[in-house]
């Protein structure tokens, strides 16, 4: 609307000149004097009239031509400026098109930057727990490796020391043979002298008694006979005693070790770790024992891995296991087979 008013008023001074001009040329001719009377009128001022209607003439169609013209450039001009707004209006639709997308684009750039943030933080955070599980690996694995040496370290003392009180108890054993052959050989020697004197006194007695041997020979016959069937019941009763003596010991000893052997397992049960994998599962272990209990060495001889582990780290921890102060109960204990199984 504001387009057709710039036209308008342009074009209304242009037809207002024109209209005053043609005023202007129309009141030219005096009409203010009356007219006179007919005259003939001469070739010359009939002529002079019809050429300053001919100029007016010609000014009017030159002023039509020109309003002509200007509405022609006016119209050129109106289509020009509705061209340009239709292009203003066009790029200006373009623009916004173009805001729009570069907003759309900047808000998807948001969303994507608030997501590779978030993957950011989640990495780091995943970072750090992987680096927190591998220093406490670390610290699990120095922790063991410490164990495993101390573990060591105490083996091979306990190796030490069982080997200094075997090498002092075969010494012991080595004297207290050498003592009792030396006793026996010095026994022997007495009792042969002891018979040897005897005999001779028996000898000096059978010769001063020499008449009287006969009368005693029948009656010492006798005797020794009843002291020979005597000593045979004494040997017997004392066989029969020893026979009886030695099985009471045998029952006692198996019976000492069982108890042991119960006390090892629950050592070795509550020093041990499980989880529902071993359940129903068992290990047999060979233990070496010193004589005070300490563990000298332990082997899994069969059965399920995890529960081997758990046993041999088990006997590890407890260290020492219950033995018998009975050098015969230990004797058959000092290596002993066991079979681990895991209770829930």
């Amino acid at each position: 609307m504001a387009d057709n008013t710039d036209v308008t008023l342009p074009l209304s001074i242009s037809a207002g000149i024109h209209i005053g001009v043609i005023v202007i040329l129309a009141l030219g001719v005096d009409f203010s004097h009356k007219p006179e009377p007919m005259q003939q009128v001469s070739a010359p001022a009939v002529q002079a009239v019809m050429v300053d209607q001919q100029k007016v003439a010609n000014q009017v169609e030159k002023l039509k031509q020109e309003k002509r013209d200007t509405e022609r450039r006016e119209h050129e001009r109106q289509a020009e400026l509705e061209r340009k707004a239709q292009e203003a209006t066009k790029a200006r639709e373009r623009e916004q098109a173009q805001i729009k997308q570069l907003e759309q684009e900047r808000k998807q750039q948001e969303v994507e930057t608030q997501k590779a943030n978030e993957a950011t933080k989640l990495a780091q955070v995943k970072q750090q727990q992987e680096k927190a599980k591998a220093v406490q690996a670390e610290t699990d694995r120095k922790l063991k490796e410490q164990e495993r040496k101390v573990s060591e370290e105490a083996a091979q003392k306990a190796v030490e020391k069982r080997q200094v009180a075997e090498a002092a108890a075969a010494k012991a054993e080595t004297d207290r043979k050498l003592k009792e052959d030396a006793e026996r050989k010095k026994k022997a020697e007495a009792e042969r002298k002891q018979k040897e004197d005897a005999a001779n006194k028996l000898k000096d007695e059978a010769e001063r008694k020499q008449k009287a041997e006969a009368a005693r020979k029948q009656k010492a016959d006798a005797e020794a006979k009843a002291r020979a069937q005597q000593e045979q019941e004494m040997a017997d009763a004392l066989a029969a005693e020893q026979t009886a003596l030695s099985q009471t010991m045998s029952k006692q000893v198996q019976s000492e070790m069982g108890k042991y052997q119960a006390m090892i397992k629950s050592t070795i049960q509550r020093n041990l770790v499980v989880d529902e994998s071993m359940r129903g599962k068992t290990c047999t272990v060979s233990v070496r024992l010193a004589s005070d209990g300490f563990v000298i060495s332990s082997q899994t001889q069969g059965g399920d891995p995890n529960v081997c582990r758990a046993a041999k780290a088990a006997i590890l921890k407890a260290g020492k296991l219950p033995v018998s102060p009975d050098p015969a109960v230990y004797n058959l204990m000092k290596e002993i087979n066991l079979i681990v199984e895991p209770t829930f």
